[in-house]
């Protein structure tokens, strides 16, 4: 997806200030309400940004690379429950053969955690809506890292 330069230098905004609120945005933005910015986001930005557990906006690891250059040594801050640190831990990395929901459970089971499928898959889907694994569609869908590990820095919410 091309950016309109406007596109763009709000998307450096939004990794500048990350995590940010709606309210933040309208400010540095010149707009008339959070719901404008949201509709902005939405529209414009869609791919580009997610919302962490707190509902504050993030860029996503493809934003942060197109905006800091694909040499970046940013180190991604993300707030994840103990179940998704867990799964970064034993999820295949971004060069690795990527793992279904199952393979992603049994690895976690071989490391003390025994959680509930729909509560991996959960956990998955939430990783790859903040940029951190990516869905590999195959006959099922499986996952892996979309970073590497060392450009993470993880900080546990409460689940």
């Amino acid at each position: 997806m091309t950016l309109s330069e406007e596109a763009r230098e709000r998307l450096a905004d939004i990794v500048e200030l990350q995590p940010t609120k709606n309210g933040e945005l309208q400010e540095r933005w010149d707009m008339d309400s959070g719901s404008e910015v949201h509709q902005y986001l939405e529209s414009e930005l869609k791919e580009y940004y997610y919302r962490d557990d707190n509902s504050l906006i993030c860029a996503t690891p493809e934003a942060t690379t197109l905006i800091d250059g694909e040499d970046s040594e940013r180190i991604q801050t993300v707030t994840v429950t103990p179940l998704q640190q867990a799964i970064v831990d034993v999820i295949a990395g971004p060069d690795e053969e990527s793992q279904s929901v199952v393979a992603v459970l049994h690895a976690l089971r071989e490391v003390g955690e025994d959680r509930d499928t729909d509560d991996v898959r959960s956990a998955l889907r939430s990783l790859a809506d903040k940029g951190i694994v990516e869905t590999v569609e195959k006959t099922v869908p499986t996952f892996r890292l979309a970073v590497p590990r060392d450009e993470l820095d993880i900080e546990l919410s409460e689940e």
